[in-house]
Order: C-alpha cells, then sequence, then structure tokens
C-alpha cells in the first residue's frame, strides 16, 4: 500500500509539472496572438494609408493633367491672339500706308483743284463781266458800260475785286462791286462781305456775287448783307 501511495505521489506531482508547463506554453501562444492580432491590425492600418495616400496621388496626378491640358489650351489661345495681333499690326500697318497714299493724293488734287479753279476763276470772271451788265439793266435799273477787274488800297493792304465798274442808277452814279466764284458758298459770301467792308468809297454801293453754283447756305447770309447773288443761267 505504501509503495502505490508513493507512486501516485510522483503521478501527481509529474502531472502538476505537466500542467504548469503547458500552461506557460499556453500563455506564450496567447501573447504570441495577441501581438500577431496587434501587427495585423497595424498592417491593416498600413494598408489603409496606403489606399488613401494612393488616391490622394490619385487625384493629383488627374489635377495635374487637368492643369496641363488647361495650360495647353491657355498656350494655344495665346499663339492665336499673337496670330490675331501679328495680323492686327500687319494691317495697320497697310492702313497707314493707303493712309499715307490717300494724304498725298489728296495733295496733288488739291493742287490740280487750285489750278482748276484759278482756271475757271478766270473763265467766270469773263462770263460775268457779259452777262451782269444786262442783267442788273433789267432787274435793278442799273446801267454800267464796263466791269473790270479793280485793287484797293486800304491802310497798306490790298483789296481785289474781280468785278468792279461805275454805273448810273435812276440818274445817280453808283459803283458796283462784285466777286466771280464757280462754287458760292456761305464762307465765300462772307469773305466777300469783309472785303467790301474794308473798302473806303463814298459812293452808294451795289455789291453782287456771280457764279456756276450757289449753295443755298450762301443765300441767307447774302440777304442779310445786301449782297445780290446772280448764277450764270440766269437771264
Amino acid at each position: 500500500m505504501a509503495v502505490n501511495s508513493e507512486k501516485e505521489g510522483v503521478t501527481a506531482g509529474l502531472y502538476r509539472v505537466i500542467v504548469e508547463i503547458v500552461d506557460d506554453r499556453v500563455k506564450e501562444i496567447r501573447v504570441t496572438r495577441e501581438d500577431f492580432s496587434e501587427l495585423k491590425r497595424a498592417v491593416n492600418e498600413l494598408v489603409d494609408a496606403q489606399t488613401r495616400a494612393e488616391e490622394r496621388v490619385g487625384r493629383l496626378e488627374e489635377a495635374v493633367e487637368k492643369l496641363a491640358l488647361a495650360q495647353a489650351k491657355t498656350e494655344e489661345r495665346v499663339g492665336r491672339l499673337v496670330d490675331a495681333v501679328e495680323k492686327l499690326a500687319l494691317a495697320q500697318a497697310r492702313t497707314e500706308e493707303t493712309v499715307e497714299r490717300l494724304v498725298q493724293a489728296q495733295r496733288e488734287l488739291s493742287v490740280e483743284v487750285g489750278k482748276l479753279s484759278t482756271a475757271i476763276g478766270f473763265g467766270i470772271e469773263d462770263i460775268g463781266r457779259v452777262v451782269l451788265p444786262g442783267y442788273l439793266e433789267r432787274h435793278f435799273g442799273i446801267e454800267v458800260e464796263e466791269l473790270e477787274r479793280k485793287f484797293f488800297s486800304v491802310d497798306g493792304e490790298e483789296v481785289e475785286m474781280n468785278l468792279y465798274g461805275d454805273g448810273v442808277k435812276k440818274g445817280e452814279r453808283i459803283v458796283i462791286l462784285g466777286e466771280a466764284k464757280s462754287r458760292i458758298y456761305r464762307g465765300e459770301v462772307k469773305d466777300f462781305a469783309r472785303a467790301v467792308a474794308k473798302l473806303k468809297i463814298e459812293q452808294d454801293i451795289f455789291k453782287v456775287m456771280f457764279g456756276f453754283f450757289i449753295h443755298p447756305s450762301a443765300s441767307e447770309l447774302a440777304e442779310k448783307e445786301g449782297i445780290v447773288l446772280v448764277a450764270s443761267y440766269q437771264r
């Protein structure tokens, strides 16, 4: 019986030892699993962070692509603008060249018109000298034998009248002062009135202007200044 009790005691002690060893191993395994779980969570978090980072990188790449596309479009628009500016500058240069030619042509035309006006001016004077004496007699009872060009010296200034004549109206002496212009506008009437005003003539004066064309703007001022306007076609 003693031997059996001793065996049982040894067996019980061995069992406790084995249990303790097993418990220790289990604890070690538990710790290892906990570490593994923690590591797994860390890895999952790292994967999530990586995913988010990749998403942000993807959005950044998309934004960069859009920016590059916008930049390309901007450069294209700038290119078109540069082309437009160059074309505008070229057109401006051509316009300035055309204007310069037009100005030159205007100068040449002015010279030719001046020459023509001079030629026509003398021609209209000759016609006025022939037409006006009969017209003045028929319409105003003024007798004048001849009309001529005359120059007056007034305070050192020379005043020209290209139609001048001594006439008679109802037995009274009268001086005819006239101007022949191919085209009579308000300005021509104003200049003639100013020239007549400079003369110091004591006799009665009859003022007349003769031309191929009389503009309506001249009539009102002529009436105000007491100037008779006669067109070449009037009889």
